[in-house]
């Protein structure tokens, strides 16, 4: 997500950082925080929706399977549950994984 394409989350009074209570998510060049079913990011003086454009999938074979119990932070994601793994977030998609 580049600086000047950004998504300003409106009126939010926590401080995302170490020890916050938040799960955090490297993602890139920052690390995004799960809070209120969707992830923010730290970004200046504001607090930015981190959400993924397009479709990915995740590359090679994925033999683990992502579910209740499986050892993975689940993070709410619209109509699906995102598994954080490896750093990165991956959703099941049509038979495969996703990269979010």
């Amino acid at each position: 997500m580049s600086s000047d394409a950004h998504t300003p989350h409106p009126s939010h009074e926590h401080i995302h950082g170490e020890g916050c209570g938040h799960v955090a998510v490297p993602h890139g060049d920052h690390v995004d925080y799960v809070h209120d079913g969707h992830l923010h990011r730290v970004h200046d003086d504001h607090i930015d929706e981190c959400e993924p454009a397009g479709h990915t999938e995740h590359p090679g074979a994925h033999e683990h399977v992502h579910g209740q119990g499986c050892g993975h932070v689940a993070v709410p994601h619209g109509d699906h549950v995102d598994y954080i793994h490896d750093g990165h977030r991956h959703a099941e998609h049509s038979g495969h994984y996703d990269e979010h």
